[in-house]
């Protein structure tokens, strides 16, 4: 007997085969699944790669509650633009960096935290000039284009003065080095953001709201499990997904358990 299993994806249902512990393992890691809400953002952050370069150039603010993909749609887009080594000049190209704010923001921690990520060469007694030529000359030599900045709302744990201060840290980055800017974080991180009204003012703002029970949410569901590697399909009944959106407030990442 031959069996079909048309509710399933290609890579899916390849993991049929596999034993049940594998496929569990596939069914319960994280995966990524394009839907309108996604395929939105990652539309309008490519497009900054095709910007023209200049001192003001465009930003884009992603903001959404804890849970609602940020990050993810942040590690596509990264992935989407990996780094890339021409062997025949021996130049590294990175045209989008991705970093996560720091935990306590202030300018001397991101800079260290980004000269980190840029695989730069520990100066413990290096002063924050120092620190800064250091990364734009580090960056421009790779070629980024797009910095990202995940976690923007961890800025709020700082004062006043050090949130000011790295804002404007970012506005001299974007204007000395023409890269447009990405940032990720919970609502609040509005905030944050409109300290510096400058650089607020070069942010598009894209918002990701809970899910609520109509056709991109069962479009969504539909994408996930068409991607889980299940013999039968999963039949899902509106009662069925309404009390999905109740358990989960309309937050995706939130578990199914209570």
């Amino acid at each position: 007997m031959t069996f079909t299993f048309r509710h399933l994806t290609s890579s899916a249902a390849a993991l049929l085969a596999e034993h049940d512990e594998r496929r569990i393992r596939a069914i319960r890691s994280r995966r990524w699944v394009l839907y309108p809400r996604a395929k939105q953002a990652l539309d309008r952050l490519h497009g900054l790669l095709d910007q023209p370069r200049g001192t003001r150039m465009p930003s884009i603010a992603i903001y959404g509650d804890s849970g609602m993909g940020k990050t993810m749609i942040m590690k596509q887009f990264r992935d989407e633009h990996p780094p890339s080594f021409n062997t025949a000049t021996g130049v590294l190209t990175t045209p989008v960096l991705a970093m996560e704010m720091t935990s306590r923001p202030g300018e001397r921690r991101f800079y260290a935290e980004l000269l980190t990520l840029l695989g730069a060469p520990s100066r413990p007694r290096a002063d924050i000039a120092q620190m800064e030529q250091a990364a734009m000359r580090i960056m421009e030599a790779i070629g980024v284009q797009v910095l990202v900045i995940d976690e923007v709302h961890n800025l709020l744990a700082g004062s006043y003065r050090e949130q000011r201060i790295v804002l404007n840290t970012l506005r001299f980055l974007s204007n000395r080095l023409q890269i447009s800017l990405v940032c990720f974080g919970v609502n609040e991180a509005r905030e944050a953001i409109s300290g510096d009204v400058q650089l607020a003012r070069r942010f598009e703002q894209l918002t990701l709201s809970r899910w609520a029970a109509n056709e991109q949410f069962e479009a969504l569901i539909g994408s996930i499990l068409r991607n889980m590697p299940l013999r039968h399909p999963s039949v899902l009944t509106p009662n069925a997904l309404r009390r999905i959106l109740q358990i989960t407030d309309g937050i995706t990442a939130r578990p199914l358990d209570r």
